[in-house]
């Protein structure tokens, strides 16, 4: 096969963690089989080194191997000792050389607790992994692990600090909508697109008071812009509609967030089997009018549940792992990033992840495609 370059060429320079007189195994020969096991459904230590043992002949066509295939512990404890800050900064500029440049595409940024890495016997807590998805494709763009002793809002500063966010449209949840992040991510000359929520008080407050008054007693001289939308699936109605105001010098918190222009609301009522519920969100954004983009980022957001979170879980059974040692959960949610990436962005099977992970199990050839994007 090809030897899958884009992979080699942004991994190879990580710093290696084990001393020289140990290394029976380059670290890229390491990193690329448990890659390459994961691809093929792999989860566990033992898993990737059976994979390897299985495929040696195929994988020596391409990696040197001079030892053969790495033990499971080998392969546990390189991945456990491997700086996951490194590896996620390779990560993100593999990932920006894979992905075409679109202007105005939808960054949304969320968090994500891999439930079973905790570990009771040393007290440690479940890791929980800030993420950055590019909508559009549908891939990965980087992530940030979550410091222990504090929250999602540390960690997104240094996850925005490794992306290319020029001309995009950045979202976040209530979390992360925070003063300081509104200004980095427009001097990274992006937009972006907040979430609000009781967290931010006053601005909250406003906003809300706004919307709901107008709703009641008419908006007078205020442009409102709307945009509604409607599913139908399975017994299942759901409705949205969108309201954009730019009109915003009476907002007390404006001069607060960098380049805010316009608040927004979103009303969404959903029917199943005969029972119908309501909910209103708010939000901040540095977006002029133009109801149609606000929209879309908003919608965007809510779908990186479907889009990324479910697929680890259901596809890569991520909240199912028992890998806690030291770094290796946080290295494997990395692999687990690369594994999804790879597979999204292979377009000759027309078939879901999980058949893809199957295909690339039974037929080196695929596998080969998949890692080389050779499509």
């Amino acid at each position: 096969m090809s030897t899958p370059t884009s992979f080699m060429d942004h991994f190879s320079e990580l710093p290696d963690p084990r001393v020289e007189r140990t290394k029976l195994y380059s670290l890229i020969d390491i990193l690329a089989i448990t890659l390459c096991a994961v691809i093929a459904g792999a989860e566990g230590w033992s898993d990737i080194a059976q994979y390897g043992r299985s495929k040696q002949a195929w994988l020596e066509t391409f990696l040197e191997l001079p030892n053969g295939i790495p033990t499971d512990d080998t392969f546990s404890r390189v991945l456990s000792r491997l700086d996951p800050e490194a590896f996620s900064r390779c990560f993100a500029a593999w990932t920006q050389s894979i992905k075409k440049k679109t202007q105005g595409r939808v960054v949304c940024i969320d968090g994500k607790s891999l439930r079973h890495s905790f570990d009771t016997a040393t007290g440690k807590a479940a890791i929980v992994m800030v993420s950055a998805w590019a909508n559009d494709s549908r891939l990965v763009l980087a992530q940030q692990k979550v410091d222990a002793k504090s929250n999602e809002i540390t960690a997104i500063p240094s996850l925005l600090e490794m992306l290319d966010l020029q001309g995009c449209i950045v979202t976040l949840d209530a979390m992360g909508t925070q003063k300081q992040v509104a200004h980095q991510i427009v001097a990274q000359q992006a937009d972006y697109v907040l979430a609000l929520k009781g967290n931010q008080g006053h601005a909250h407050e406003e906003v809300a008071h706004f919307f709901e008054t107008g709703l009641r007693k008419g908006f007078g001289d205020v442009t409102v812009y709307t945009h509604e939308t409607a599913d139908y699936d399975h017994g299942r109605i759901e409705k949205r509609r969108y309201s954009q105001v730019d009109q915003i010098d009476w907002l007390l918190a404006k001069d607060d967030w960098s380049g805010l222009a316009s608040i927004g609301m979103m009303q969404t009522e959903r029917t199943l089997n005969g029972v119908t519920s309501q909910e209103t969100r708010y939000y901040l954004s540095s977006l002029p009018a133009g109801v149609g983009r606000f929209a879309n980022a908003v919608r965007a957001h809510w779908g990186i549940e479907n889009s990324l979170h479910w697929r680890l879980d259901i596809c890569f059974a991520e909240d199912s792992s028992r890998i806690r040692r030291d770094r290796a959960p946080q290295n494997m949610a990395t692999i687990r990033h690369i594994a999804l990436n790879l597979l999204q962005n292979e377009k000759t099977l027309k078939r879901g992840i999980k058949a893809r992970r199957l295909q690339a199990a039974w037929d080196d050839n695929y596998l080969a495609t998949v890692l080389t994007g050779q499509n």
